[in-house]
């Protein structure tokens, strides 16, 4: 890569900037790697390319409607490659955070998401878990949540992430974040969260412990993924399937954009020859 800038004089030079080499790659699952249960464009493929290449892989996610396991076997059925261990999840982190700090929640979770947690005491809750639980987002259950949560009571709100939407085969659909702001605008607190784009979650995801300077960041999130990872010191690489919009914008903005995940294969693969 070349720098071109101009001295005293006028005169035009120009001076090698070596990027710094890519060490570790970390992909988002929900829209980068597949929607549902269909892959994105050539993505199967592109994982094993991916896999041929000299740099550490994780696979980061703030999927929450489903525990671990059912996403691993979820992606082994699409016909994806991978070990559950390679799967770091905002799920798993905030699952550490109650496990942490010993609380017993009022969890807005789904049944399945609930097998990565601790069990709990239902006549001594003292904090509130949201992730992504539509069954769970009506009326009764918010308002249990907000009488944990109100002045006077005070219990913490764990937000596994605050996501606005995400992507369906049939469409975009509301995430939880909606649902966190509206608890915290209710009870006058504010949340603690866990799942990306946090800058600890993705500092505890990488992978070899590289410096974030050596990892890119594939998402569809301009925000949760790329401006989260970035603002970190990672590269990032917006693609175009999943929740991607071209008007979402993220500050700072993406070190590429690109078609989809087998294309920003092709960029890691064509910077690891080119530096």
């Amino acid at each position: 890569m070349f720098l071109s800038f101009s001295n005293l004089s006028g005169r035009v030079l120009q001076k090698s900037i070596r990027m710094p080499p890519i060490r570790a790659v970390l992909i988002d699952l929900s829209g980068t790697l597949h929607v549902e249960d269909d892959p994105t464009e050539n993505a199967v493929e592109a994982l094993k390319k991916l896999r041929t290449l000299p740099v550490k892989i994780r696979f980061v996610t703030n999927t929450t409607k489903e525990s671990g396991q059912t996403l691993h076997r979820r992606l082994v059925r699409i016909g994806f490659e991978l070990d559950s261990g390679e799967i770091y999840s905002s799920l798993s982190a905030a699952a550490e955070y109650v496990r942490k700090n010993q609380l017993n929640p009022l969890y807005l979770l789904s049944q399945d998401a609930q097998k990565d947690f601790p069990a709990v005491d239902t006549d001594k809750l003292d904090s509130v878990v949201v992730g992504l639980a539509p069954e769970e987002f009506h009326y009764e259950q918010l308002n249990k949540a907000f009488n944990l949560l109100r002045p006077g009571v005070g219990k913490p709100l764990i937000a596994i992430h605050e996501g606005k939407y995400y992507k369906k085969s049939d469409g975009l659909a509301l995430g939880p974040g909606c649902f966190v702001k509206g608890l915290e605008y209710a009870a006058s607190t504010e949340a603690v969260v866990v799942g990306k784009p946090n800058k600890y979650f993705f500092q505890s995801a990488i992978p070899g412990n590289f410096p974030p300077e050596e990892c890119v960041m594939i998402g569809d999130d301009a925000v949760d993924d790329i401006e989260g990872a970035m603002k970190l010191g990672m590269k990032g690489l917006l693609v175009k399937t999943g929740k991607y919009l071209p008007n979402t914008t993220s500050n700072p903005p993406p070190t590429a954009t690109l078609d989809n995940f087998a294309a920003a294969v092709d960029w890691i693969e064509a910077n690891l020859k080119n530096p």
